[in-house]
């Protein structure tokens, strides 16, 4: 039992509550060393893009974003949306993760209010310990959920205003934490040929602590002395870690536009809490009135050591009345996994 214990507050160090990587080299040397963002923060998963159009643009989507996916990136987003929509998206992640975020939009005349739910869950793990490194028979997995309610309004033909609340938990064995986070972003149509400006902050909320049955440990208080209790029940206490906020500035526009069919550029620039500065950008083909539709685009631009790399994919929109129907493909290559292959579905009715 204290071995599994050990095994489990390990786990919890590892994927919920990670510790800043603060060296940047190694050795005992005289120079000076650097302190970086990485690592710093709880719910990373909150970070992991949604949506195979906003992926395909390399996550340039905050001021082009106008389907129920702006509950992730920008709550303004949802604001012209005129009839109840619906997406849902499923995406094997990294490691044989599960990752899948639904939403589903309602306007009315007061505004349009929005409903969105990510999740992440790992497979199912087994349990080792240092005595039975081939495992114990037991098994464990690990789960983060966000659910997001939101509302956003048109104040005027050309600038948009949205704000969410987010429950998030996360949860590994028999351990849990959980908070309270909020997004809030914009959108206004310049006069300039329909450019179009987005501004976003995500994710400003509580801190997270976890706690929970696997943080109960025996320990001698006194070891030194030999009569006393050595299997006093203790509950550790960990530290509490900041969630990924992150501010988006994005721009977006039409460089070409005629007989139904379009090219579209847009570029973010992110200023996240876990890292540095950095770029995405992202250029979207639209045919036929935007019955067919190709992507591509590039993440962290400018950042040292990115993990994300190019992206591309594509898109479908039919209508089979009443229902307007839409179906979106998004390949994200990585710099030192395996590649995602991300879906996504849309239904407006």
């Amino acid at each position: 039992m204290k071995g599994k214990k050990n095994i489990a507050l390990l786990l919890l160090a590892a994927c919920l509550l990670p510790v800043s990587s603060a060296f940047a080299q190694q050795g005992f040397d005289s120079q000076t060393r650097t302190v970086n963002k990485r690592g710093t923060t709880a719910a990373d998963f909150l970070g992991i893009p949604v949506g195979a159009r906003a992926t395909a643009l390399g996550g340039a989507i905050t001021a082009a974003v106008s389907d129920p996916i702006a509950i992730y990136w920008n709550p303004a987003g949802i604001a012209g949306i005129e009839d109840v929509s619906f997406t849902g998206e499923y995406a094997n992640w990294l490691a044989a993760i599960d990752f899948n975020f639904l939403a589903v939009v309602i306007p009315s005349r007061f505004g349009v209010v929005g409903v969105g739910i990510t999740s992440m869950r790992t497979p199912d793990m087994e349990v080792t310990t240092v005595a039975m490194q081939d495992g114990t028979g037991e098994t464990f997995d690990a789960s983060s959920y966000a659910v997001a309610l939101t509302y956003a309004r048109a104040l005027t033909d050309r600038f948009s205003i949205g704000g969410s609340v987010k429950l998030v938990q996360e949860r590994i064995w028999n351990s849990s934490s959980g908070g309270l986070a909020f997004d809030v972003g914009t959108q206004f149509e310049t006069p300039l040929r329909g450019v179009r400006l987005g501004a976003s902050i995500s994710n400003f909320g509580t801190k997270l602590q976890i706690g929970g049955d696997d943080l109960l440990a025996r320990v001698d208080v006194d070891p030194n002395n030999r009569g006393n209790n050595e299997s006093n029940r203790a509950l550790l206490k960990t530290d509490r870690f900041d969630l990924p906020l992150i501010m988006r500035i994005g721009l977006a526009g039409e460089v070409f536009q005629r007989d139904g069919n379009r090219l579209t550029l847009s570029i973010d620039a992110l200023n996240p809490n876990n890292s540095e500065q950095y770029l995405n950008a992202g250029a979207e083909i639209g045919l036929l009135g935007d019955l067919i539709m190709f992507r591509g685009g590039y993440s962290e631009l400018l950042l040292e050591n990115s993990v994300r790399s190019f992206t591309v994919g594509g898109g479908l929109r039919y209508e089979f009345a009443p229902i307007h129907f839409g179906v979106d493909y998004a390949f994200e290559q990585h710099e030192y996994f395996n590649a995602v292959n991300r879906f996504t579905v849309t239904m407006r009715f």
